[in-house]
């Protein structure tokens, strides 16, 4: 049974490394300088928790962020000092006032517009120049030691003052730059404090923009969150997986190398006050969504958000291309209209979500992806453009949308699968080479070609099944790491490796033919054990395949397969169907299927006409390879269907057996 901590006194307490926390229960409890260090806190509450530093160690924050401030209104006193040289009688301290002068403004510019790392950056320059021109002196027998050390300590002092005082106001507050500027009042003229003032301000400002978020001062902002988060609540290493801090206080609390999985922050307070370490919400952008719930019309293009909790968050117009949401939490969150190009949802949880209009091309999508209950009318296939504002709807009829539980069955994918994606001038037959050399040395992983799309004029996406389990990365790697060897060799080179191999052969072909044909092709059951079985009939037509560069008149592809199926031979027994009579039924449910595009249904009807020309010696052994091909294309046109669609159940039911007849059965 879980235990129950809420509501007590837990402050400074120490559960670290403890494994019995999983699910217990710290709901508005005072976790104030807690240690939770590699604890096991999976689903733990903690909403309404205070986390954060104990009182003792407030008070021992705050003065040494009193003396931080003191020690930079002394710093700035020193080159106030240094300035006020330049009213000196004696023209040395003079120049030395205005080298000073200079230096401080250079470096208020640069830190302003480029941060703090370049100011650092400006400084040790200038501690380098003033020691060139010290030497130079002292080799010419002159005096510069007032030059010189007004050059490098006015920069050096600027830079320890402004990271003491920003430091000092990011913890302590606005406290700190007037216990600074006393300091400096007591340890100085007049212009040395109004050297010291100015340099107070400058500091504040850097601290400002700093807690602000602001990434060229991120440097001061890490600075600060460390200095304060000593001694404070810590998670670090723990395992928070599906914890709750909903409304929880969090300022001070490290979260450094921490599991965040699905953790909830909703409406958490100060959690831009914590230390983050790598995990998602170093990101500002990041943490005002968790804690919101807000992200509409935002951009999180190729941010690491796995594991991510967005239940019901608003991310419509939102844009995700390149993101990794894998293992993220997106139920009844409300995805319309979102880009969602190549963005990765392995065992994402879509539950409830909405998609309607979302473009969802290439996302990667797979069998552990949770689609129950998902409500969307309609999606594109690819993003907008002026020219196109609405690419590839689908259902392709803009006057149908999907009914409910309708898009979940269009778009789960059947396989597991490794996406080889080909750009810059496809070489067919180095891919045919590398895909074969990959199922070769890792038959494990049970390759099998499913799928090839052609992209633009010469790009092509190759898909293949594997195996549950298996590396895709690695498989990737290793494949484009071959194929980019292969392609670099000659022609002559290429063929002494294919030799006679058959394999390789139809797959060159089948990959040559895709390139030339502007469809997407499905081979089904296609592994490098039977892929010679293919009927290769040239460059521009793959037995089974459309083979023509363009799609033909409906009508007319319909006719050719009624004159086919006229050809055959009627069935001698009425209550046992022939290949005549299946084929006559599978055509008439193609025809009126109303979730086919006018292409699918005249490259279904095609394959209708090679089974009915093959049905004229279903029993020849090239009649059944063609049949066998003609059968896998028509299951890769049907798999796109919603499970409902007449169309699918008419091919569950007449597919298998036309095959059966074929001898394939």
């Amino acid at each position: 049974m879980a235990l129950d901590f809420s509501s007590q006194n837990l402050r400074g307490r120490n559960f670290k490394g403890r494994k019995d926390l999983a699910g217990a229960n710290f709901s508005y409890a005072d976790i104030r300088g807690a240690n939770f260090t590699n604890t096991n806190l999976i689903g733990a509450n903690f909403s309404h928790a205070k986390a954060g530093l104990q009182r003792r160690w407030v008070i021992g924050l705050v003065i040494i962020s009193f003396l931080l401030s003191g020690l930079s209104g002394f710093l700035w006193a020193v080159n106030g000092f240094f300035v006020s040289l330049i009213f000196s009688s004696s023209s040395e301290k003079q120049i030395a006032g205005w080298v000073a002068l200079i230096t401080l403004i250079a470096f208020f510019f640069i830190t302003i517009l480029q941060g703090i790392i370049a100011g650092l950056g400006a400084v040790a320059f200038t501690v380098a120049v003033a020691f060139a021109v010290a030497v130079a002196f002292v080799v010419a027998g002159a005096g510069a030691g007032t030059v010189a050390f007004a050059f490098a300590g006015a920069g050096a002092f600027a830079v320890a003052g402004a990271v003491a005082g920003a430091v000092a106001v990011a913890v302590a507050g606005t406290g700190a730059v007037a216990f600074a500027v006393a300091v400096a009042v007591a340890g100085a003229g007049a212009f040395a404090v109004a050297v010291a003032g100015a340099g107070m301000l400058f500091s504040l400002y850097i601290s400002w923009r700093a807690m602000k978020g602001d990434q060229k001062h991120s440097l001061i902002r890490n600075i600060a969150i460390a200095f304060a988060a000593t001694g404070g609540t810590s998670f670090r290493g723990a395992d928070l997986t599906n914890a709750d801090f909903t409304q929880a206080t969090l300022k001070s609390t490290d979260f450094r190398n921490t599991i965040l999985i699905c953790s909830s922050w909703h409406q958490a307070k100060m959690l831009n006050r914590v230390r983050p370490g790598l995990t998602y919400l170093r990101n500002s952008q990041i943490r005002e969504l968790l804690v919101t719930g807000q992200g509409q019309d935002k951009n999180f293009d190729r941010e690491n958000l796995r594991g991510i909790n967005l239940q019901k968050a608003n991310l419509a117009d939102a844009s995700f291309i390149g993101a990794d949401l894998s293992e993220a939490n997106l139920q009844d969150a409300d995805l319309s209209r979102a880009k969602l190009k190549q963005t990765q949802l392995d065992g994402t949880d879509l539950t409830g979500a909405t998609l309607t209009g979302a473009f969802i091309e290439d996302w990667g999508i797979t069998n552990t992806t949770k689609l129950h209950g998902v409500r969307c009318e309609y999606v594109f296939m690819r993003l907008p453009t002026k020219e196109d504002p609405d690419p590839l709807r689908k259902p392709d009829n803009k006057q149908e949308v999907f009914a409910d539980g309708d898009f979940a069955d269009f778009i789960k994918p059947i396989f597991d699968t490794l996406d080889l994606y080909h750009n810059q001038g496809v070489d067919p037959r180095a891919v045919a080479i590398a895909f074969k050399n990959l199922a070769e040395n890792h038959p494990e992983a049970e390759l099998e070609i499913v799928a090839m799309e052609k992209r633009g004029e010469d790009k092509i996406l190759l898909r293949a099944k594997t195996a549950a389990g298996s590396d895709k990365s690695q498989l990737s790697a290793e494949y484009f790491d071959n194929y980019n060897q292969l392609k670099a060799l000659s022609q002559s080179q290429q063929l002494l490796l294919v030799e006679k191999d058959k394999r390789i052969i139809s797959l060159e072909n089948m990959v040559d033919t895709a390139l030339k044909q502007p469809k997407f092709y499905t081979q089904g059951d296609t592994n490098m054990s039977d892929i010679s079985g293919i009927n290769i009939q040239g460059s521009s037509n793959v037995s089974g395949i459309a083979g023509n560069n363009s799609i033909a008149n409906l009508g007319t592809i319909s006719g050719n397969v009624s004159i086919a199926l006229n050809q055959l031979p009627d069935a001698t027994d009425a209550e046992k169907p022939g290949i005549k009579e299946l084929l006559s039924q599978l055509q008439d449910a193609i025809i009126q299927s109303t979730y086919l595009s006018e292409e699918d249904k005249a490259e279904a009807l095609e394959q209708v006409n090679s089974l009915a020309e093959a049905g004229k010696s279903p029993q020849e052994p090239t009649k059944q390879k063609t049949a066998k091909t003609a059968i896998t294309m028509l299951k890769g046109i049907f798999t796109g269907l919603p499970a409902i669609a007449s169309l699918v159940e008419a091919g569950n039911k007449l597919l298998p057996a036309i095959a059966k007849l074929f001898g394939l059965g």
